[in-house]
């Protein structure tokens, strides 16, 4: 247990010497880092200690039930639209349910055959996301079963927070924190952004991207009185002036965007949001522009048009621009919100706060001065008890320290006001190991073991104990890294990175001091 060879000294020397220099980072403030290399090892600040905003947002579960029948209405047309195709009538989506009407009783199978693909849940587990009844003899209800709404509610919160920490990167805001919360809420917290009205109106954006053609047989009189043409909708201009009659199919969606990026117009120098489509979009839309021209198509993201030009050429490249008033930031905030994905559920925020960096400030002391009065107390303590021991376990203390925050540095892990409770915690549990050891050197001692014995002993007997004593407290921490979130987490990283540290130097470390002075002194007697 004693015996460490040259290389092992140097080799432990050599990684805590360059962990020591990676904390060094943690402690220079974030705008002095500002120029340094990103994979700089450091410490970032949380909601609670730099200030910043906290939103919670919520989704909206009938507009997911809304989109889903909607969804399946169109899937249906075009299932039945395929050679040979089966006409039906009476097609409705009233009380969350879709039904139709066979115009040929005798097609009922057939047309059973085509929707059962449709009624099953996508994902592989054959599980089944809607009920299908003959009713009458020919006409058809479908009927969304509440497990199936479950699973899609659950798809469309984990893609949503996805897309929203997307989003929010997209705007260089430094760590984010995206979590999901209950069953359909998502909290954003964003270190040291003072006003998030620009943040909230981009995450609640649903970026909806299509391009229809306009349906130009519809008459003002019918629009004005919300008369649409069958197969096409009136959806209303961004800008406010005025409505437009497209088609209800879509011969562009965002689904097919490869890139959006804010430019300016070549010929007016205004803003606009430049799109590159990928290869099924840029066949499509050459295809359709050909068949069009001289016909005029809307541009529309979420329900609205942002402009709808006429088709003066064929587009071949598989690029499109949208225009329509727009600032710099807007442009580039409808770029970031398209290139992102549409956002398959609204979001609405139902409580936002800010918090101020002085809060953080004073939270921040606060810490600082319980931790140097937990070291002190700790030092003292073990000084006091065990002498040189206590001194070995004393340079154990504060390279733990400095070990913990290079750790959390390389992960670039987020430091929240109970992750300093946590630190504080580890620096009063760090010593438990040489209390151990130590007072296993004593009682060695006492039954007449030699100075060598009753080291070596100490440490052989101890560590077990200690090893099962910490893998207890890490069973606790990763329970609440798995199960916890926000503030709960933080406390439990800083908990685990502690536990790990805490024993390789309470016990490597200081083995390897008492090591050295035992070969070097030889010494008959240890006061301990």
């Amino acid at each position: 247990m004693l015996d460490f060879p040259r290389w092992k000294v140097a080799s432990i020397s050599l990684g805590l010497l360059l962990l020591i220099l990676c904390s060094i980072p943690s402690f220079v403030p974030r705008e002095a880092r500002a120029g340094w290399p990103s994979w700089t090892p450091s410490i970032n600040l949380g909601l609670d200690l730099a200030g910043g905003s906290y939103l919670l947002f919520e989704g909206d579960l009938s507009g997911v039930a809304k989109a889903r029948v909607d969804t399946m209405k169109q899937q249906v047309r075009a299932a039945l639209n395929r050679d040979p195709k089966i006409r039906i009538s009476d097609i409705s989506t009233q009380d969350g349910k879709v039904s139709f009407l066979v115009s040929d009783a005798s097609k009922v199978d057939e047309v059973r055959e085509r929707l059962l693909p449709l009624i099953n849940d996508q994902t592989g587990t054959n599980q089944r996301d809607w009920d299908i009844q003959v009713v009458d003899g020919s006409r058809f209800v479908l009927t969304p079963t509440q497990d199936g709404l479950e699973r899609l509610v659950k798809r469309s919160m984990d893609d949503a927070r996805e897309i929203v920490e997307t989003r929010i990167n997209g705007l260089g805001t430094l760590e984010p924190t995206v979590v999901r919360e209950g069953a359909n809420r998502i909290v954003v917290q964003v270190p040291g952004l003072k006003d998030p009205t620009a943040l909230k109106a981009l995450i609640g954006k649903t970026a909806k991207l299509e391009f229809k053609l306009v349906n130009t047989q519809a008459t003002a009189a019918d629009v004005e009185k919300g008369i649409a043409p069958e197969d096409s909708e009136i959806l209303p201009m961004a800008d406010g002036n005025g409505k437009v009659v497209v088609f209800q199919n879509a011969m562009i969606t965002g689904d097919m965007l490869t890139a959006a990026s804010q430019s300016f117009n070549q010929q007016t120098g205004a803003p606009e949001v430049v799109l590159d489509l990928n290869a099924v979009g840029t066949k499509r839309f050459a295809d359709i522009t050909t068949q069009n021209v001289n016909k005029p198509f809307a541009i529309i993201v979420d329900n609205k048009v942002i402009s709808a030009p006429n088709i003066n050429e064929p587009i071949l490249g598989g690029r499109a621009s949208i225009s329509g008033g727009f600032t710099v930031d807007s442009a580039n905030e409808l770029a970031i919100a398209l290139r992102s994905g549409k956002l398959p559920i609204a979001l609405k925020v139902v409580q936002e706060s800010t918090v101020s960096p002085e809060l953080g400030k004073d939270s921040i002391e606060a810490g600082i001065k319980a931790s140097i009065i937990a070291t002190v107390a700790v030092i003292a303590f073990m000084i006091l008890t065990y002498g040189r021991f206590g001194i070995y376990a004393t340079f154990a203390v504060v390279i733990n320290v400095l070990v913990i925050l290079a750790v959390m540095g390389f992960l670039h892990a987020t430091l929240t006001l109970p992750g300093i409770a946590g630190f504080v915690l580890t620096i009063g549990t760090a010593v438990d190991a040489n209390v151990l050891i130590n007072e296993r050197i004593r009682e060695e001692r006492r039954r007449g073991r030699s100075v060598l014995q009753a080291i070596e002993l100490g440490y052989k007997e101890a560590s077990r104990t200690i090893f099962e004593a910490n893998v207890t407290h890490a069973i606790a921490g990763v329970i609440m890294m798995i199960l916890g979130s926000g503030p709960v987490r933080g406390f439990a990283v800083v908990l685990l990175i502690g536990i790990a540290t805490s024993v390789f130097t309470a016990v490597v470390f200081t083995r390897m001091l008492v090591s050295i002075w035992v070969r070097r002194n030889r010494p008959t007697e240890i006061h301990i």
